[in-house]
């Protein structure tokens, strides 16, 4: 169980995060739907450990702080993030991608067999192992943005914004491997404009408002509640 607690976080005079507390329990897909400025990439990176929280934050993996942990041994403990922009590294092969990102010593076990998955849910990935990514589409390094965080054999994925600025039929590829992706057990907490596809693979959702939590259900629920529809879905489910 991934749980966040009374998590506040500023930048300057700013509150981004006030008192937020959610959790996501492992295999369990959650969705995280507010307007832009709602302080959504803001938790992700703070669970992350690339922001600082305010005291009395808590985050906690089975029990277990792992608040202050340096950003790079976060994924230590299971937790992988695929940051808004990707954050691939554009002069190095797909193949180089992938191999950095089972660096985690949790990875390197089962390292081959996680290389076999990836190929497999984006077969154009394994047609392009040797391409630089710089030179591939918005969605393809997505994929490998994806890929890489995957080969850190994580318990829990967070996605901030995967599906900005792609197609809609890569978007529907793209969620179709992450449905995937949930039936191996790992745990997804999303960040995602695309509402209506994102609820369709999640287990529950959270509202976000002002750096504040301001409501919880079930994805079903979300997806009928007039109130989400109006807001997020164009005034009719989706």
């Amino acid at each position: 169980m991934l749980e966040i607690g009374n998590l506040s976080l500023r930048y300057g005079r700013h509150l981004a995060l006030n008192q937020v507390s959610l959790r996501i329990a492992e295999g369990e897909t959650v969705v995280i739907l507010g307007a832009n400025g709602a302080g959504k990439s803001s938790l992700l990176k703070a669970i992350a450990g690339l922001a600082r929280t305010e005291a009395g934050s808590v985050v906690t993996l089975d029990g277990q702080s792992i608040l202050g942990t340096k950003a790079h041994l976060i994924p230590e403990a299971g937790i992988a993030l695929v940051p808004e922009g990707r954050g691939v590294f554009g002069d190095l092969t797909v193949e180089e991608n992938l191999t950095l990102g089972a660096n985690p010593k949790r990875a390197r076990a089962g390292e081959s067999s996680r290389h076999a998955l990836i190929y497999d849910l984006f077969p154009r990935l394994a047609e392009r192992k040797s391409q630089l990514v710089r030179t591939m589409s918005g969605g393809e390094q997505q994929m490998v943005a994806i890929g890489r965080a995957l080969m850190s054999n994580p318990r829990f994925l967070m996605l901030d914004e995967p599906s900005l600025g792609l197609a809609p039929i890569v978007v529907t590829e793209l969620f179709g491997a992450l449905r995937r992706v949930k039936q191996t057990g790992v745990g997804l907490l999303l960040v995602e404009q695309n509402v209506s596809i994102s609820l369709s693979i999640s287990d529950r959702g959270y509202l976000m408002e002002a750096g504040r939590i301001t409501g919880e259900n079930s994805a079903e629920a979300l997806r009928t509640d007039k109130a989400v529809q109006q807001a997020f879905l164009g005034g009719s489910a989706a």
